[in-house]
């Protein structure tokens, strides 16, 4: 018994540890290619902390609004980050826009 709890519980971990944070975040954009947030490029590549933009910058998908490129090149929401001196500019559309 204590075998099949000890495998049940290996399987469940790795499959929670396949999707790091909330995993890929879609944004539908008018106009434009969808843009796509990924929590694993941010928290493993940029070895960022949840906190550093939870609650501050977004709450969750629901309650954030969704910013526009003027927007964010003012600092807000991505923009605020992605500033060319913090963390990449935002002037490579295909590293969002899907």
């Amino acid at each position: 018994m204590r075998q099949l709890l000890l495998v049940l519980l290996l399987a469940s971990a790795g499959t929670a540890a396949a999707t790091v944070g909330g995993g890929d975040i879609t944004f539908p954009v008018k106009g434009a290619d969808k843009a796509v947030f990924s929590h694993e490029a941010h928290v493993v590549g940029a070895k960022l902390k949840c906190q550093d933009c939870h609650p501050g910058l977004y709450l969750n998908v629901a309650k954030s609004k969704h910013a526009t490129m003027k927007q964010m090149e003012k600092g807000k929401s991505c923009g605020a980050c992605h500033d060319g001196k913090r963390a990449s500019a935002l002037d490579d559309c295909t590293k969002c826009h899907k």
